[in-house]
Formats: C-alpha cells, sequence, structure tokens
C-alpha cells in the first residue's frame, strides 16, 4: 500500500503543481516499516499532537491548500491525505526536504519536493496555482493562444518550415530544456505535444506529469512514456540520465523539419521494437540541411554517452543563429567539411580538454 501512495503522492503533487509536493520516500528506515521492524524511535504522543497535517507546507501563490476534513470514499490506490501528518524534519536536498510523519497511525517518511514553483524561466510553462478538493484536482498555468506545437506542425505542408524558423523554436526548446536540467530535473516525455506556442511562436516546455529529479530516477521499469520518442535504453527499461531527454529532442527536431509523425507507418510497438532491435530511427530527407542533419545524429546515438548535453546543443545553434545574422541563408548552403562543423568542432575541443584534464 505504502509504494501505491508513494506513486499517487508524485504523480499528484511534485510534478503538476505550483507548489511544494508530498511523497513518501522509499528510504532504508522506510522499508523496515513494511517489513514490521521496529524503528529506533517512534513518534512521542507529543510529537504526534505537534504534527500538522500535510496541507500547511502546501502553499500557491494562491493561498493556502487545505485538505478535507471528513472521510470519504477514495480508490484503492489513494492516500487519505486527511490521514497524512507531517513532524520534524531530519534531512534535505536540494529539491527537497524529508520529515518524519504518521500516515494512519504509522511512522514515515514524508518527501516534500520542491520543483515547479521554483521553475522560472521564459521557455518553461508558469505555474501559477493549484488546488486538489476531490472530484476535482485543478492545475492553473499561464494559457499559451497557439496550442500545441504537434497542432501547430500538422496544420503545416511537409517539409514546409523555413530552416531559420526550425532554428529559432530548436533554440527555445532547447534552452529550456537546458535550464530544466540546470535544476536537476528530467522531463522524460518530451514531444511536440508537450511543447506549448505564444502568440509570438516562443515556445515552452510544458507537462511535467511523468518528470522526476535525476537523483531519484531509477530505472525505467514500469514506465508509460511515449515510445515515438523514447530513448532506446528507457524502451528496454534500463537506468536513465538526462541524455534520454537529448534523443527525444532529436525526434521533436526531425519533426520541425517535416512536419510529420515520427514512425507514423508503425504501430508505438512496432516503432519501439525498430528502435531497440533495429536501431531504426525516422528517415532524414536529402533536402534536410546538413547543420541539422550532423546535430540530429549526434542527439539520437544509441549510445547516451555519445549525445550532447543541452549546454552544448543550445551553445552549437546559438553559432548557428549568429552565423544566420550574417548570412540568411546559412542553413541552406551549410558544408561540415567546408564550415568545419560548428558541433563536430565544438565536440572535438570538449573531449580535448577532457583529455587534458
Amino acid at each position: 500500500m505504502l509504494d501505491k501512495v508513494i506513486s499517487y503522492l508524485i504523480s499528484q503533487f511534485s510534478l503538476n503543481a505550483s507548489y511544494s509536493s508530498a511523497s513518501l520516500s522509499n528510504l532504508s528506515w522506510l522499508k523496515q516499516i513494511t517489513n514490521n521492524v521496529k524503528l529506533e524511535r517512534r513518534l512521542s504522543l507529543g510529537e504526534y499532537k505537534r504534527a500538522v497535517s500535510w496541507s500547511k507546507y502546501l502553499v500557491s501563490s494562491g493561498g493556502e491548500i487545505k485538505a478535507k476534513g471528513e472521510e470519504e470514499e477514495e480508490l484503492e490506490w489513494s492516500a487519505d491525505m486527511s490521514q497524512l501528518f507531517i513532524g520534524n524534519k531530519f534531512a534535505m536536498g536540494r529539491h527537497s526536504r524529508i520529515y518524519r510523519g504518521v500516515y494512519k497511525q504509522k511512522d514515515v517518511a514524508v518527501k516534500l519536493i520542491i520543483m515547479l514553483f521554483r521553475l522560472k524561466h521564459p521557455n518553461i510553462i508558469t505555474f501559477f496555482a493549484a488546488c486538489k478538493k476531490p472530484p476535482v484536482f485543478c492545475i492553473i498555468n499561464e494559457y499559451l493562444a497557439g496550442g500545441s506545437l504537434r497542432a501547430f506542425l500538422h496544420q503545416q505542408e511537409p517539409y514546409s518550415l523555413h530552416p531559420n524558423l526550425v532554428l529559432k523554436l530548436a533554440i527555445d526548446i532547447a534552452r529550456g530544456m537546458q535550464y530544466l536540467h540546470s535544476q536537476g530535473i528530467i522531463h522524460r516525455d518530451l514531444k511536440s505535444e508537450n511543447l506549448l506556442l505564444g502568440e509570438d511562436m516562443c515556445v515552452k516546455v510544458a507537462d511535467f506529469g511523468i518528470s522526476c529529479l535525476e537523483s531519484q530516477c531509477g530505472s525505467a521499469k514500469g514506465f508509460t512514456g511515449t515510445y515515438r520518442w523514447m530513448a532506446p535504453e528507457m524502451i528496454k527499461e534500463k537506468k536513465h540520465t538526462k541524455k534520454i531527454d537529448v534523443y527525444s529532442f532529436a525526434i521533436v527536431l526531425w519533426e520541425l523539419l517535416t512536419a510529420l509523425t515520427p514512425f507514423d507507418d508503425m504501430t508505438p510497438e512496432q516503432a519501439a521494437f525498430a528502435v531497440c532491435q533495429k536501431n531504426a530511427r525516422p528517415p532524414l530527407a536529402a533536402s534536410c540541411p546538413k547543420a541539422f542533419r550532423e546535430l540530429i545524429n549526434h542527439c539520437w546515438s544509441s549510445k547516451p554517452g555519445k549525445r550532447p548535453d543541452f549546454d552544448e546543443i543550445v551553445k552549437v545553434l546559438e553559432g548557428y543563429a549568429a552565423s544566420v545574422e550574417q548570412d540568411p541563408d546559412f542553413l541552406a548552403t551549410y558544408e561540415p567539411g567546408r564550415d568545419r562543423g560548428l558541433l563536430r568542432c565544438y565536440l572535438g575541443c570538449r573531449k580535448s580538454a577532457s583529455a587534458r584534464s
């Protein structure tokens, strides 16, 4: 039951809200509870009385979010939040605070994950407030009139977006992901449907429903993502890093260039099999600008270690943008050999620096 509570709390509070969230951590001493092993010291009656409702810690810009006091019928896997009380803090990290607590008269660990309400970046959707009042679960964030990037692309003719517009959109996405990774967060479901457009064609990364802190993302066992955009190590349910988002970025960049759905001639399951077993990738047309082809091939490498990180991706894309400022036809005329390949040059410099150190 505790595992189900953990999953519920993470999905409902830590990733889709603009406030601190509560989730029960799978700590070693928490495992002792499930094994009926006595803790070093149980909460005293005084500590229990001084413990407060979890709602004290869920404060948004719209005011305090209060739990419902009376009993209510909930799904078998749901947590009865009126039975959760939080005591003294005993540990903390960059994005979390861990408290001793009581859930249905059992000692538990309560982790409050401070994530989305601290995210402030022009390429990350802004969260304003949230409300949990059964039967309504409400998330309030900024409205973006342009809708999803996927909807926009499906209104375009295939291969019709100008390379300079593709570059502009790609830079927005990369900067948003660069910031997200700098905060220690892995998105895990980066795709055009989860990228929103403002009126000025500014792209913002959205939908953090299955995101996680990098320090707490284990294997992908039981993970439910979107196969067409999913890195092979995720499909294989292996341990994953931030590089899974880089792979997904490559698929999104392919979408921008084609205005098509990746692997649209396959079912999601067939696409997953092709990616893992045949190292398949969506086809790059002969007309694909070589600057983008070079970047995409690096980003969707089957080996995570060979993929660049978003710091590198942003630097390369901004280098392309600077070249476009001087020559609007740069992307159409770019030749890796002639122009020395900005990405190849940068990665080469990085490897040389690493070797020297």
